[in-house]
């Protein structure tokens, strides 16, 4: 059986998290008070085989203790994973501006910084346990179910998930990469006047990018580079891993690359993804 604590500052996105692991086949309790985990684990083990609970600020006393003594009452045989999920406190302020809600920390002269803050401090112990850990200021609803899913789903097969993510530098690095790729030193179909409508999905793109050494060498060194360290992310019990390709936009050359690499490797690992950051959130504005 898997068990996933779910849980991270209000407004972090805690609810989404749990609505992906409910439609991914998990049992699933909202704000479950730590000292009740142990009998909520006893009571439905037997009927299920995979259960997600979320715990937040109201759900502890505050005591550091609590939460370890609530696993040691759990079966040996389950070991939980912890998904805690946060954001920046400008990207909860304004959230909680957005939807008018109260904190649940809000009293007396606390202010919605300082009740942000504090929630921090509560839950730090959670935190620091965490197996997977979730940046969603910039993340839409869609974008957090997905990274959700590849964690979980990575670590439920056993199998380390490889994402391939084109993006543009003028956007900012994705949070959720651990390893960057920078393609603006290669040649740039922008500057074609001809190729500037069409993305690195396009034929006219592909064409004009697959013709150039400089990328194909760049495409070759790159997938060396994955071959190469692959085996020891494996080995280090991950359960995803993230490789981002840059590009200026995130239109063109980046969109090109990893296509190239995502085909090359799927030939080596049979888990992979791919995200193409901006043309995404083109599509989802359209």
């Amino acid at each position: 059986m898997q068990l996933i604590i779910v849980s991270g500052r209000s407004g972090s996105g805690k609810t989404v998290a749990l609505r992906a692991l409910e439609d991914l086949g998990y049992y699933c309790v909202d704000n479950l008070p730590v000292a009740l985990l142990p009998t909520l684990v006893h009571t439905v083990s037997e009927s299920h085989e995979n259960i997600a609970i979320s715990i937040d600020v109201r759900n502890i006393s505050g005591e550091n203790d609590e939460l370890t003594d609530a696993l040691e009452f759990l079966p040996h045989e389950i070991k939980p994973d912890i998904l805690y999920i946060d954001a920046s406190d400008e990207v909860l302020i304004r959230r909680y501006g957005e939807t008018r809600r109260s904190h649940p920390l809000s009293r007396g002269d606390y202010t919605l910084a300082d009740a942000i803050i504090a929630e921090g401090q509560l839950l730090e112990t959670l935190a620091t346990q965490a197996c997977w850990r979730i940046d969603s200021s910039e993340l839409s609803v869609h974008e957090l179910i997905e990274q959700v899913t590849e964690r979980v789903l990575g670590r439920k097969q056993n199998k380390l998930m490889l994402v391939f993510m084109s993006f543009g530098f003028k956007h900012g690095v994705p949070s959720t990469a651990d390893t960057v790729f920078d393609a603006r030193i290669l040649p740039n179909p922008h500057w074609e006047p001809e190729l500037r409508p069409f993305n690195g999905l396009d034929a006219p793109v592909q064409n004009y990018l697959g013709k150039q050494p400089m990328v194909t060498d760049f495409i070759y060194q790159t997938q060396n580079f994955i071959s190469h360290w692959l085996p020891y992310f494996q080995r280090s019990n991950r359960s995803y891993l993230t490789i981002a390709i840059g590009c200026t936009g995130g239109q063109h050359r980046s969109v090109y690359i990893v296509e190239k690499l995502a085909e090359r490797m799927a030939e080596l690992h049979p888990h992979i993804r791919i995200k193409h950051r901006e043309l995404d959130r083109k599509h989802a504005k359209s």
